[in-house]
Order: C-alpha cells, then structure tokens, then sequence
C-alpha cells in the first residue's frame, strides 16, 4: 500500500495519526514539518512515484470546506466540496490530479473535527435551504476507508444535520462500513464507471466492473441511495456497444426506479493539465486523439461530443426515470486545489 509514511510533527500525537501508524506499521516512518515539503516540489516524477507512493499525514489549516463550481453537482440550493485526502489509490489514465499535483503521493488530513465545523457552520448560515456537500473531488472517498475510517465521522454529522447531503464519490468497492450501519437518506454513494474497453486500458488498480456492480446491489438492498456516474465517457470506435453493454449490466442487477441520480459528462482536462498527463504518457493513444481547445478546456470536438452524449443519453433514459438524469456542465479549471 505505502512505501514509507511522512508525519507533520504538529500531529505525531493525534489519535488518528496514532491509529493510522498502527495500521501502516512495519514502514518507515519520517516527521516533517509540513506536508508541502513533500508533496509540492517540483521536478517529481508523478508517473514513477504512482508506483511506490508514500502516505504522508497531515493537518489541512484552510479552505476546509469550498464553493463548487456553477454547474457542478445535483439539484439543491448550495454546492461546497471537501478533501479529506488528496490523491488517489487508483491510476486513471485520464485522471486530472496527474496534471494538477507534482506529487503522486497521498496525503490523509486528520484534523477531520475542522472540516466538520466548516460544514456544520456552511449548513447554519444556509437554514432552510437544501446544501450539497462532495468529498470526491480530490480523492476517491472510500477506496481508503479500511485506513482512514472516513465515513465513522462524517456520516454521523451529515445525519444530524437536517438540510445536508453529502455525495460519496468512488470507483471503490469498500462499502463495508456503510453496510454496518443504518442508512441515510441524505448520503449518496455515487460510483464512477467506464465501459469495459476504457476500464480495461485506462482505469488501472480500479475494481472490476462486475465487483463495483456487486458493491452497488448490497448497498441498495441496505437501503442506501445510488448515484452513477458515467463521467468521462471515453471515445473508441465500439464506445456505443460497450456503453449499452455497461448501462445494461449495471441495470440487470439495480433498481433503476430507485436510482437517486445519474450523470453523464465527456473527457475534459484543463490545457496546463492535458499538457502535463500527456507529457507522462507520451505514447498514450487517448492523448492523440483529435482534441478542440475551447475556453481552455481541452476536451472532443463540439460534433463528437453532442453525437456522443446524445447517444449516451438516449441508452440512459432507456432504463432510469427521467428525474434521475443530470448532464455534467461543468468545467474542472474552476476549482481551487484543496
């Protein structure tokens, strides 16, 4: 899992810091004074470190909790994102967090009692008004949670937090501790896919499909609400088999009548970040594809990309209510790193 493990000095001694040496034990184990030593120098190698990365634990002391961008996320009154980590477990190769971090290692933020008064604050000011908060914009929110113990935190505030909802993001299958409590209503796990063909070329280290399928159903039979999230849809020439192939495999053992939402986006990276992941991936056929600049995103052409999430799109509503379907609009140059 982790080569070795940095520690801020600040938080050698927090519970958590604790629990997660004891759970990394055996690896070596060097204090810091700050995580950025590490993580933020330049000339690392991101695509050599995703090989043999490091855990580095650390304390985030701002921008806890973030706006998120116009167009990002579902129906309600107000978005805001959180990262308790940044990085991720898996190796997308069409992953943004390539083009955006110098680092390949993974930072865990244990001072999860501030990221819970930043929501439970963001929560009080909009009473009344539905707000959505997102914990999977810089990681994926549960493919560590046998270390991190992410949601024994914060699934409790969320639940007692009456106009909150908070979407769990994953390509992961570790639904364990969901399934070992009672369900919330206000908690969606939101699980990512790619069609046989991407996932097999592209999503190393991520679960298989029929494995993140599986995960879905045991979930839904708990009484969990389900998103999906078809998002990027990769271009190759069978993309509209394999993604009908997908959407039916995914529904042969779903509810679609009880799917809570559904998204559906096209391959998009900002053109510092296409620029970076394709300089770490050279001989990459999905960097070679023809590709528009627009508004500095770089992503299909505009006819590529209506005929696609149009084909998408129809496939879609063939099996879920129409309420449940929601575009992507947005652009990720919008965010602020975490």
């Amino acid at each position: 899992m982790a080569s070795r493990v940095y520690v801020e000095s600040a938080v050698r001694e927090h519970p958590r810091t604790r629990e997660l040496l004891r759970r990394l034990r055996n690896r070596p184990v060097i204090d810091i004074d700050h995580y950025g030593e590490v993580f933020n120098p330049r000339a690392q190698n991101f695509r050599l470190q995703k090989k043999d990365p490091a855990i580095v634990i650390a304390r985030k002391n701002q921008g806890h909790v973030l706006v998120a961008p116009e167009g990002y996320g579902l129906e309600g009154d107000h978005h805001y994102y959180f990262s308790h980590m940044l990085n991720c477990l898996y190796d997308c190769r069409y992953c943004f967090l390539q083009g955006m971090y110098q680092s390949a290692h993974q930072v865990l933020f244990v001072n999860y009692e501030d990221f819970g008064a930043g929501i439970e604050n963001i929560a009080q000011r909009h009473a009344g008004e539905t707000v959505w908060f997102y914990s999977g914009y810089d990681c994926d929110s549960l493919a560590n949670e046998p270390m991190t113990r992410f949601t024994d935190y914060f699934l409790p505030l969320l639940a007692n937090i009456d106009n909150a909802w908070l979407e769990l993001r994953t390509k992961s299958t570790q639904v364990r501790s969901l399934l070992a409590r009672e369900p919330c209503a206000r908690v969606v796990t939101a699980f990512s896919f790619s069609d046989a063909h991407s996932h097999a070329r592209l999503e190393h280290g991520v679960p298989s499909i029929d494995r993140r399928i599986d995960a879905m159903r045991r979930l839904q039979d708990a009484g969990w609400p389900l998103g999906l999230r078809f998002d990027p849809v990769i271009y190759h020439p069978e993309y509209q088999h394999r993604f009908t192939e997908l959407v039916a495999r995914i529904f042969d053992a779903i509810d679609a009548q009880a799917i809570h939402s559904v998204s559906l986006g096209n391959f998009r990276l900002t053109r510092d970040h296409f620029r970076r992941v394709a300089r770490l991936y050279p001989e990459e056929p999905l960097f070679a594809q023809p590709m528009t600049l627009e508004r500095g995103i770089v992503s299909y052409s505009r006819e590529r990309e209506e005929e696609m999430m149009a084909f998408c799109e129809a496939v879609l509503l063939q099996h879920i209510p129409a309420r449940a379907y929601q575009p992507c609009d947005w652009h990720g140059d919008e965010f602020a790193a975490g």
